[in-house]
């Protein structure tokens, strides 16, 4: 089940391109706000004490590692885990964003990661809608490379496997099945950690959105999203 919402969440966001207009993406980025605050209240309420309880004081330098990590990342991706869509990339026609591909497989990867250890699937839910924005994005920057569409959908095939492929990687790290790197499982939930921390927090301060309307709505949309994280915490 996992494995599946994981998969079809960013699947049919990707896919979403070719229906809905690029122009018209205030849903997408209130749902992208959402999920950026829900994000952010579950690395706080839940993943954060989790990695301290098992490790000790020196966990907090991977998880300024991750956050720093996901900086370079951006260097390549250009925001597109964020919802970015850029418009200016049509005169690059053919040329395939290669930097942007794998940069963002390998952050959708590592956001997998962290669900094998949520268990009352706290991070599923914010994952999956975190997703949905980010491949939308990704689906309108290939669309502006014009490769063909097919081409387009087996790009998008491949980065929703990345995060099930993660889970799963994870899953296998936990039951030991993977030599002596369990006992790095902590060090490398840190760094998701602080990957989360980056993009959540990203989402939240992000400004490039004016408009008293759409501030109003983002405003009620990251307190549904503490909201929800909250009701978890305090009835998990």
């Amino acid at each position: 089940m996992i494995i599946s919402i994981l998969f079809f969440s960013a699947l049919l966001g990707g896919l979403s391109v070719f229906v809905v207009k690029r122009d018209n993406s205030k849903m997408l980025k209130l749902i992208l706000a959402f999920s950026g605050a829900y994000l952010f209240s579950i690395t706080v309420l839940h993943l954060i004490p989790d990695v301290y309880i098992n490790a000790d004081e020196s966990i907090g330098l991977f998880i300024l590692g991750g956050f720093l990590f996901q900086l370079v990342l951006e260097q390549f991706s250009e925001g597109i885990e964020h919802g970015h869509i850029h418009h200016h990339e049509h005169n690059l026609s053919h040329a395939f964003p290669v930097g942007v591909m794998f940069s963002l497989c390998l952050h959708a990867f590592l956001e997998g990661m962290p669900l094998a250890g949520d268990h009352k699937n706290y991070l599923l839910f914010g994952i999956s809608l975190h997703h949905i924005p980010a491949a939308f994005a990704l689906g309108s920057l290939l669309l502006n490379t014009h490769i063909s569409r097919q081409r387009i959908i087996i790009l998008l095939v491949i980065f929703a496997m990345m995060s099930p492929l993660g889970y799963l990687l994870s899953l296998g790290i936990k039951a030991n099945e993977l030599g002596d790197i369990n006992q790095y499982f902590d060090r490398i939930m840190a760094i998701v950690i602080g990957i989360f921390l980056h993009i959540s927090t990203t989402i939240l301060f992000e400004s490039s959105n004016a408009g008293h309307h759409y501030n109003r709505q983002k405003t009620i949309a990251v307190l549904l999203g503490v909201s929800v994280s909250l009701l978890n915490f305090i009835f998990h």
